[in-house]
């Protein structure tokens, strides 16, 4: 005789919800793997729920998040009868306001002292479009006095080549490394600046930047770690300190990202007005080469929501770009994230694949790996050719395929990244028939792997 319900009010949601068994454990297990935690859940664990089991983890969160993905309306552990997760804040970083570095002290503090919380917060559909309806007026304050001694070009230029320092350790060596010394680097001297006085408001202007392009990259390693619930938070600050910069064309940049975070995470249709949206604040507002990186993504956006005709035409215009651009011009927050050409090239990998032109895609993803040195973008040169070899393998080059995996493996010494990790489990699920079938490339490359995940 089967147990009666004891939890009412999980039964209640998950009612009001229409959901069935299997959709809220589809629903969790998603969530979760946004932010790398690899869940088992089943319609027999949901029912376990309902008899009283407590969820494991930081699943009660997990189950929210799913549950307000399906009805809109957030819900709190203890609104569904579940025990509470260990957070003190859940909303902490989501909310874009007028204090982004008193937000982000908070931040800091617990991506340095209670990681776990943060790293596996869920990542946040509801507030996808925050920085789209965060009202800008609200960062127009003055640019008196905070506190502090004064600031000028010089403090400026000497963040800025932090950051650089941080970015080239970042690309070279993977997410992981230089972590937290960039977090105690912005916590300490970086967030002290921005609460000082400048010597000319440009020069709070460009401290402000330089700011938001730290958190940006905290933001990044966090994405690179597979925390995307705490990379959405860091994103999110990056966007108000944007925007308090007034830098025309910085805060759309993050917009980009966000943009480019949710097509990562398959919300393709709800992240599509961020791309939209970045695109139209900065197109004839911002250089050339830089107006092509706001293109390429939009581009993507239009090819994730199945807009074919637009998205090729954005592809050519984002090209177009390029080919009239002086890449020297591009502004620091632009051009800390690499070569331009490289980025359009890959994200028009993204493109194609996403409509099917596997030949067109690894051509790009090929092209975009040859112009990245591998001695300063290590990590995302190899995580191309990794794409590369994937639309190879799948137009039905094995030989082709497993060349190219070799070169990805041989970018990727040295760099501790939870990107480039999965992509190599990944890479031997997609040799395991092949090499049962005595293909000897597919032999060798799948024994090289295993020594490198060793």
């Amino acid at each position: 005789m089967a147990q009666p319900v004891t939890n009412h009010q999980l039964e209640a949601a998950i009612t009001d919800a229409e959901m069935t068994f299997d959709a809220l454990a589809r629903g969790v297990v998603r969530v979760a793997a946004e932010v790398g935690v690899h869940l088992r859940t089943n319609p027999s664990t949901v029912h376990k729920w309902l008899r009283g089991s407590d969820p494991e983890g930081d699943t009660p969160a997990f189950i929210c998040e799913a549950l307000f993905r399906r009805t809109g309306r957030p819900y709190t552990p203890a609104e569904l009868g579940l025990r509470s997760v260990e957070q003190s804040d859940p909303g902490l970083g989501l909310s874009i306001g007028p204090d982004p570095v008193g937000v982000l002290a908070r931040v800091w503090r617990a991506d340095l002292d209670r990681r776990k919380f943060l790293a596996a917060s869920a990542y946040s559909v509801a507030a996808i479009h925050l920085p789209l309806e965060y009202v800008r007026e609200s960062a127009e304050r003055t640019a008196a006095v905070r506190s502090g001694s004064v600031a000028g070009a010089a403090e400026v230029v000497a963040v800025r080549d932090m950051i650089s320092m941080f970015t080239e350790i970042d690309e070279r060596h993977g997410g992981q490394h230089g972590r937290s010394a960039l977090i105690q680097y912005l916590r300490s001297d970086v967030a002290a600046l921005c609460r000082g006085s400048f010597r000319t408001h440009e020069d709070r202007q460009q401290m402000l930047s330089a700011a938001a392009v730290g958190v940006h990259l905290a933001g990044w390693k966090a994405y690179d770690a597979g925390e995307q619930g705490l990379a959405q938070r860091y994103y999110h600050q990056s966007y108000a300190l944007a925007v308090e910069s007034g830098i025309v064309g910085h805060d759309a940049f993050v917009l980009r990202t966000l943009a480019q975070q949710g097509m990562k995470l398959r919300h393709p249709s709800k992240t599509f007005a961020l791309s939209d949206t970045a695109l139209t604040w900065a197109a004839g507002r911002v250089d050339a080469g830089t107006e092509a990186l706001f293109t390429i993504t939009h581009a993507h956006g239009l090819a994730a929501t199945n807009q074919r005709r637009p998205a090729v035409l954005a592809v050519q215009r984002a090209r177009d770009l390029l080919e009239t651009a002086d890449l020297d011009d591009m502004p620091y927050w632009a051009r800390s994230w690499g070569p331009a050409r490289a980025t359009v090239n890959s994200r028009s990998a993204k493109v194609f694949a996403r409509l099917g032109d596997r030949k067109g895609a690894a051509e790009n993803y090929a092209a975009a790996a040859a112009t990245r040195p591998a001695t300063t973008y290590a990590r995302i040169k190899a995580l191309d050719l990794v794409a590369q070899a994937k639309m190879e393998l799948a137009d039905g080059g094995i030989e082709q395929a497993c060349g190219t995996w070799n070169r990805a493996l041989d970018s990727m010494e040295g760099v501790q990244s939870v990107r480039t990790r999965r992509a190599v489990l990944e890479m031997r699920k997609n040799l395991a028939q092949f090499k049962s079938r005595g293909v000897s490339a597919a032999q060798e490359l799948d024994e090289r792997a295993s020594i490198f995940l060793a």
